[in-house]
């Protein structure tokens, strides 16, 4: 099996709803399905179908998180420095538009456009990983090729 990079933020989230499905939502859905199952007719008992169908997406979440964390390769960035790789923090510049953005590069399992957690294996990340501060990368996306340049990289 391969190992999962994950940085020590992204474990501790993985971890944390691993916990809160088995210690709150699991034995939430076993009363739910026994309230329902009290109702009666299971066949056309709505409450009790929509229940078990979640404690299935519960259960199959729960299988997912410990697989993850079983195969978590823990990797802490501020051990780490020089050109891009996984856990840097990358400030690039839109050489086009001039607009700035930073994104962080992790796993696939953190990873957070919003928050500017960029996957790994995205094609800007796979751009980036191995140049340095200054380096321009062109980047092919649906809505065409795009041309950055990394301002800075950081590992904190």
């Amino acid at each position: 099996m391969e190992k999962i990079p994950l940085t020590r933020a992204g474990f501790d989230k993985l971890d944390a709803e691993l916990k809160h499905l088995k210690t709150v939502e699991r034995p939430a859905i076993i009363r739910a399905i026994s309230e329902a199952r009290e109702h009666g007719d299971l066949s056309e008992n709505a409450e009790y179908h929509s229940a078990k169908e979640k404690q299935s997406f519960i259960e199959g979440r729960v299988k997912e998180l410990e697989g993850v964390i079983s195969l978590a390769d823990v990797i802490d960035p501020t051990k780490l420095s020089g050109t891009v790789k996984f856990g840097a923090t990358v400030a690039l510049v839109d050489e086009d538009t001039d607009e700035e953005k930073t994104y962080q590069i992790v796993g696939e399992y953190e990873a957070d456009i919003e928050a500017g957690k960029l996957n790994m294996k995205s094609p800007l990340a796979r751009a980036l990983i191995g140049k340095d501060e200054g380096d321009s990368v062109e980047v092919r996306t649906p809505g065409g090729t795009r041309a950055y340049e990394i301002l800075s990289i950081k590992y904190v």
